[in-house]
């Protein structure tokens, strides 16, 4: 039974006043990166699967995955493989014992950031 007089402590915060740091929004965003990358994965199977198929069926997948759409799905797979490897770097740092002060992991959040971006236009600018 829950106990109806609570005192003085304090509630939880609403997500309505909580300010995410820095930090807890790049965490999030190598989940999703991860997970976005999965779907990507499968995009570039079924491009082979349909290559072995038959050609018909590899100039339909292939007309998908070279449309503009399929270029933008690239392009930002290219991008979330990039931050996520990024971010990779960044945990394997703190794994060992480095660079945990709030500053300093603020930095390396907009490093994987920053880096990611350079790293992606340069990818597609070389590929």
């Amino acid at each position: 039974m829950a106990d109806v007089n609570r005192g003085n402590r304090p509630l939880s915060p609403h997500l309505s006043i909580y300010r995410p740091q820095l930090t807890s929004m790049t965490s999030i965003l190598t989940r999703i990166t991860g997970n976005a990358m999965l779907i990507a994965a499968l995009l570039i199977v079924w491009w082979f699967l349909a290559a072995a198929t038959s050609q018909a069926y590899f100039d339909t997948v292939n007309g998908f995955v070279t449309s503009w759409f399929g270029d933008l799905i690239l392009f930002f797979s290219v991008l979330g493989l990039w931050y996520h490897t990024l971010a990779g770097v960044r945990h394997l740092i703190w794994d060992n014992g480095y660079a945990l002060d709030i500053p300093t992991a603020e930095k390396l959040g907009w490093a994987c950031i920053g880096g990611a971006v350079v790293l992606t236009i340069l990818t597609v600018l070389i590929v």
